[in-house]
């Protein structure tokens, strides 16, 4: 498992289209989209980007947004910030289902 994730692969991002051209196109254009500007800077998305990219675990993503963050002049403390702040939150989601737990055995009442 150690070369699962190998860093060439994030540059054959693009063969993914070969099964499905229209779906893909679909989705760059839909992702594209995500990271114009808007009422969030390029900047802001992009460090939304590193911060998601570390919650759902993703190397690849967290290559590319690490490197989008510097290219748009963050440092890695602002990514170190932005990571933190996603994992509270991851944290504190997995915590909040402890509530799913108690549910659960209120109903059984051992």
């Amino acid at each position: 498992m150690a070369d699962y994730y190998n860093d060439e692969d994030l540059a054959r991002f693009g063969e993914i289209a070969k099964s499905n051209p229209d779906l893909f196109r679909k989705f760059m254009a839909w992702y594209e989209a995500s990271f114009t500007p808007g009422l969030l800077t390029k900047r802001e998305k992009v460090l939304v980007g590193v911060a998601v990219a570390h919650a759902v675990q993703c190397p690849y993503c967290i290559d590319a947004y690490t490197k989008a963050c510097l290219e748009e002049g963050m440092s890695m403390e602002h990514i170190a910030e932005a990571v933190h702040a996603a994992s509270a939150i991851r944290g504190g989601a997995s915590l909040i289902h402890a509530i799913q737990a108690q549910n659960a055995a209120d109903k059984i009442s051992l």
